[in-house]
Formats: C-alpha cells, sequence, structure tokens
C-alpha cells in the first residue's frame, strides 16, 4: 500500500494555536486536526515517520516542577523531554489510531522514547544559549545561579534559564525504528529532537542538561531512513523572502543552491523561527535527501500535491 517514505516533523508549538488554548485538552484537539492530514497522506500511498518539538510543553513541566519543588523532587531537563515524548506521542498515536480505523486503513501508530546521542565535548556546552523555562525575578536567578544554572537577563521581562543546544550525531533506537517502520507502523520519534544523551569510553549512555534542535534531528533522522520527503509543519502555509517587510514575497520553490543563499543573507529568515527550518532542510538535502516541504498542519495534503508549501529540491 505505501510505495513512499516521509518524515513530518510538527511543531510543539502548532499544538497550540494561541494563548486561550493551552490546555492538555486544547493541545488533544490540534493534534487530532494535524492527524486528520497526516493518515490523508497515507491514503495517498506515504509511509509515514512523525517527529515533534516540544518547547512549549517542556516549559509547562519545568514550572509545574518548580512550582511543586517544596513538596517532591524537581525533573532534570533530560527527564522532562522524555515526559513531553510520551504525552505528546499518546495525543498523537491515539489520534492516528482513531482516524486510520475511520478511514478503514490497516496501520498500527507506535510511540518510542528515544535518546539522540550529541557528543560530550561539543562546544555548545561551554556556551549555554537556549532559553527555557518562565522568566524568573533577580532574586530567584541568583538562587538559581548558586545551583549551577546558566542564566540570562531580558531587560523587559527578568531571567531565564540557558542551556546547551549540542548538535544531533545518531538517533540511538535507529535500528527499532527502522523496524517498525517495516511492519507498517506510523513510527511516532525523536520528539523534541530526542532525549540528549552523551556515551562514555564503554559506550554507556547518561542525559544532559540540554537541548536539541528539533528540525535539525529531524533532518538527519529523515536521511539515516532514507525518506523520499521530508516535511517540515510549521505555523505558515510558505517559505517568505524579506518575511515581515513590505517587500516580503511567498515562494513556491527553492533549489539547495537557493536556500543557502538566502540563508547566508541572514535578512530572509527570522533566528528561532524560519532559519532553523532552512537550516535543517539544507542538511537534508546535503546529505542526499530527495525532496523537503515546508508548509502549514493543515495544508500537508494540498502541500504534498503541489497546491502549496514551498518545496525545496537539490537543483
Amino acid at each position: 500500500m505505501f510505495d513512499r517514505t516521509a518524515v513530518v516533523a510538527i511543531g510543539g508549538n502548532s499544538l497550540i494555536k494561541d494563548a486561550a488554548h493551552q490546555s492538555t485538552r486544547d493541545q488533544y484537539l490540534a493534534a487530532q486536526q494535524t492527524c486528520r492530514h497526516i493518515v490523508g497522506m497515507m491514503a495517498d500511498g506515504w509511509r509515514i515517520v512523525i517527529t515533534h518539538g516540544n518547547g512549549p510543553q517542556v516549559g509547562f513541566v519545568l514550572r509545574r516542577s518548580e512550582l511543586a519543588a517544596g513538596e517532591v523532587p524537581e525533573e532534570p531537563l533530560d527527564v522532562c523531554g522524555a515526559n513531553t515524548q510520551g504525552a505528546i506521542g499518546y495525543a498523537l498515536q491515539q489520534n492516528l489510531r482513531n482516524e486510520l480505523g475511520m478511514r478503514g486503513i490497516a496501520a498500527d501508530a507506535v510511540t518510542l522514547i528515544c535518546q539522540t546521542e550529541v557528543a560530550a565535548d561539543d562546544a555548545a556546552f561551554q556556551n549555554p544559549s537556549k532559553p527555557i523555562g518562565e522568566f524568573m525575578t533577580a532574586e530567584q536567578a541568583e538562587r538559581r545561579r548558586r545551583e549551577g544554572w546558566h542564566l540570562i537577563e531580558d531587560a523587559n521581562r527578568g531571567w531565564r534559564r540557558v542551556v546547551p543546544s549540542p548538535r544531533p550525531l545518531r538517533l540511538v533506537e535507529l535500528s527499532s525504528v527502522r523496524r517498525l517502520i517495516d511492519c507498517g507502523a506510523v513510527v511516532i520519534a525523536a520528539g523534541g529532537g530526542g532525549i540528549p544523551v552523551v556515551a562514555d569510553e564503554a559506550g554507556a549512555l547518561r542525559g544532559v542538561e540540554a537541548v536539541i534542535d528539533k528540525d535539525l534531528a529531524s533532518a538527519m533522522f529523515a536521511t539515516q531512513i532514507g525518506a523520499d520527503l521530508f516535511v517540515i509543519a510549521t505555523a505558515v502555509p510558505q517559505v517568505a523572502l524579506n518575511f515581515g517587510t513590505p517587500r516580503q514575497r511567498w515562494v513556491d520553490k527553492l533549489t539547495l543552491a537557493e536556500a543557502k543563499h538566502y540563508l547566508a543573507e541572514g535578512s530572509h529568515f527570522a533566528n528561532g523561527s524560519m532559519a532553523p527550518k532552512i537550516q535543517a532542510v539544507i542538511t537534508y538535502l546535503e546529505g542526499g535527501g530527495k525532496e523537503a516541504l515546508i508548509t502549514a498542519p493543515t495544508d500537508l495534503e494540498r502541500a504534498v500535491a503541489g497546491q502549496t508549501g514551498t518545496r525545496v529540491v537539490p537543483a
């Protein structure tokens, strides 16, 4: 039934429509809408592997942990990542199963808690730069600093914790993902970029306090499983050049060379928003990927059919 493989990377923010819809139920319903379009791709013959972001969700878990610190032990960041992989995976897995059943498509949906190995000597560990969690007062920040946290100040909103964002090297559970794909399952894997771990000389793993870029990890993952298509589902239907300016222009198609050129110019794609997505697409194509697509979750089927979205191709 399935003759092509697509990795679909869903943004963690895409599960939260606005400030009034942040509850677990709201996120479940947002996942439900996205899953309808993913199963629509399956009905057209695509074998699907799903990755997802978890930035806002990790922030919620961290905040709950901070508020409950006087009653129960706080959770370390790697455990927060595992927590959100399970919770988001559950929402996607259940919605996929329900939608597959309604359409009469015989396929299982499986969530795999995944670890991503990073280098212990990655320079990012010496330069923590990824803000996470809630804003703090100067007094709260000073207490956390004494506990070993790295913090940055936002002049208008207070202090935030920053953690390293090392480059992903490999998905530890890759062979298990491949076996599940071969069994015909829809696999939900590498959530949040995977739980960051480092290996000692004997190969034993341990979690580290870091955050891996979800899009970059998804690109690595898509390359390693030989995906025919790498899709980044985000908040906009297409990529725009000169975004947010009077000269803004939506783009239907880019070559790899054009994507690299526009990214290098620095004025088209915002850091922390579209820039890392373009970099992830470049990484995938330079690794031998065939085609990438950036679009909104609700436009997945139309974008795959060439009716919207931005396609990025090798040449």
